[in-house]
Parts: structure tokens; C-alpha cells; sequence
């Protein structure tokens, strides 16, 4: 009788023992749409960025520009460039800046603002005077002078102003037409140094006036 109570006592319930705890199923995963959604979001938008930082870094070049306003028929010098890398659109043609010793020397074909972008339309190899022509430089006062600044390639005329009761040689023209190529301060006088753009055959003519210091410069119209 006893024998047979001891082994009631060891009986294992198998409602309540280890194998029933094994067998209660894991508790369910709680899906959120919304953290899903954001991280499929972060991944698409770093993609992208991605995509943006190596298209930027692929189209960056190192061109020249303007480091100062340079004037038209100004001589380019090293110090009026400066090197910069951009991204740039391949329609707008710039100059590397590896060119820049081929760039030195020459003369700016038109007026180049401060940090303007250099193109090959932006300077010119081209000689003055080129031939046939001869350039003349005339200092003038302000009494002889316009009141506007000139700029290289304003169009002016000469004008004799003759001293009262002097007589011009007969058939000698009373205006000579030329070009500005170059204006300076003269440091020693003060005065504005205009160097004219004119014919070779009118050049020694002019030249013989202006030594006589009765002449005036007048601007023409700038329109093209």
C-alpha cells in the first residue's frame, strides 16, 4: 500500500507540468504600417541624395573668373583671374582654368564683370593697331573732354578749336573720326590720356593738332 501511495506522489500532472508549458503558442507581433512606411521613405530619400552628391561631384569644374571688372580691350593680367570650381552646364562653354598662361596677354573682347565666368568669346589675340591704322594719344583737360567716362571702343571725333583770327590750311578736315582703344590717368599731370584708333594716313595730321592743344574730343552715340 505504501509503495503503491509513493508512486501516486510522483506522478506528474501533465495538464499543469513542463511539457504543457511548452506547448502555449508565442505571442503575436504588432505590424505598424506607419514605421514601416517611413523607413522605406529614409531609404528612397538617401538614395537619392545619393544620387545628387555624385551627379554634383561629377559635373564640378575648375574654370576661370574674374577676380575684378575687367574692360573691354583691357590687357588680361594673372591678377585680374581667379581659379573657382563649379558645377557648370556644358552648354555654357567655360575656360578651364588650366588655361590660364594661354589667357594672359591677350585683351578682353567685352566687358567682364566681377566673378563673370570667362568664355572664348571673352578675350581676343587680336593686334592694335592692326594694319593700315596707327594709334594717336591725346591728353586732354576736362574743358576738352566729355563728362562721361570713355570706354575702349566709344566711337569719338576729333574737333579743331583754332585760336581767333588763325587760318587752317585750305581743304585740311576740321574733324577726324576714331575709336578709343585705351584711357589712362596720367599720374604726372592728372590729366586723362586717350589713346585714338584712326587711319595711318590721318595719324600724322592728328598728331600735329593735338601737339597744338586746341582741339576737343566728342562722344558719339553708343548704340549698336
Amino acid at each position: 500500500m505504501s509503495r503503491t501511495a509513493t508512486r501516486d506522489d510522483r506522478t506528474v500532472d501533465r495538464e499543469t507540468g513542463p511539457a504543457a508549458r511548452q506547448l502555449v503558442p508565442p505571442p503575436k507581433l504588432r505590424r505598424r504600417p506607419a514605421l514601416v512606411a517611413a523607413a522605406i521613405g529614409a531609404i528612397c530619400l538617401g538614395a537619392l541624395l545619393a544620387a545628387w552628391a555624385w551627379t554634383a561631384t561629377t559635373n564640378t569644374q575648375e574654370v576661370l573668373v574674374a577676380r575684378q571688372n575687367i574692360e573691354r580691350g583691357a590687357v588680361i593680367e594673372a591678377d585680374d583671374l581667379a581659379r573657382v570650381r563649379l558645377s557648370t552646364d556644358p552648354a555654357l562653354n567655360p575656360v578651364s582654368a588650366s588655361e590660364l598662361d594661354q589667357i594672359v596677354g591677350q585683351r578682353a573682347a567685352l566687358d567682364i564683370a566681377e566673378g563673370g565666368m570667362l568664355t572664348p568669346a571673352s578675350f581676343t589675340n587680336e593686334v592694335v593697331p592692326g594694319d593700315g591704322h596707327s594709334v594717336v594719344g591725346v591728353a586732354l583737360t576736362p574743358a576738352q573732354a566729355p563728362g562721361l567716362d570713355l570706354r575702349y571702343g566709344d566711337t569719338v571725333r576729333v574737333v579743331v578749336t583754332p585760336a581767333q583770327d588763325e587760318e587752317l590750311p585750305a581743304g585740311a578736315p576740321l574733324v577726324n573720326d576714331a575709336t578709343v582703344v585705351g584711357v589712362h590717368v596720367s599720374d604726372e599731370t592728372g590729366q586723362t590720356v586717350v589713346d585714338l584708333l584712326v587711319p595711318e594716313a590721318d595719324a600724322g595730321v592728328l598728331a600735329t593738332r593735338i601737339a597744338t592743344g586746341r582741339i576737343a574730343l566728342v562722344l558719339d552715340s553708343r548704340e549698336r
